[in-house]
């Protein structure tokens, strides 16, 4: 997934400089996102139920997995599609104007959640191989550990967790 690796820098020719580390561009952004909707592990963030939403929730799934719990690429990746999946339905079927966004780490596990007012549950759907849509559940099924949907008193938190290796 684009944005994920560090970018190359171009070797000096003649003299050795000491290499200095630069945010790229995506960095700048995702540590943007931080700042105007919270920090995802402290607390739920709110984010406006939007399409241009999703990018946001990328960056912050992005900023979390991969920086501040130090996990591998492939991890983030996987949990950066899934995040945007979850997201999707949220922003696509509730007609709310909100959802939230959480990121829990304990031993083994990370799980992330997105809520919203809707009490509609999502429903996995047989993927035949030339459908163009209705794939974000099942990809969540595959790529994820366990997924649910627990239901509250206003609404429902959809969640996916995976397994990973602690250090």
């Amino acid at each position: 997934m684009a944005g994920l690796e560090g970018t190359e820098q171009p070797r000096q020719r003649g003299a050795t400089a000491a290499v200095r580390w630069s945010p790229t561009v995506e960095d700048e952004l995702a540590l943007k996102a931080l700042d105007l909707y919270g920090n995802p592990t402290q607390g739920e963030v709110r984010l406006p139920s939007r399409p241009e939403s999703a990018v946001a929730a990328r960056r912050l799934t992005q900023t979390v997995v991969l920086r501040h719990w130090g996990l591998s690429g492939q991890l983030t990746e996987h949990a950066v599609l899934l995040v945007s999946e979850l997201v999707g339905n949220a922003v696509r079927h509730t007609g709310a104007r909100y959802f939230g966004l959480r990121m829990l780490r304990r031993r083994g596990w990370l799980r992330i959640e997105v809520r919203d007012p809707s009490r509609g549950l999502p429903c996995l759907m047989p993927v035949r191989e030339l459908d163009v849509t209705g794939r974000g559940l099942f990809l969540v099924d595959k790529l994820s550990d366990r997924w649910g949907v627990d239901l509250l008193a206003r609404g429902k938190t959809t969640w996916f967790e995976m397994r990973v290796a602690d250090r």
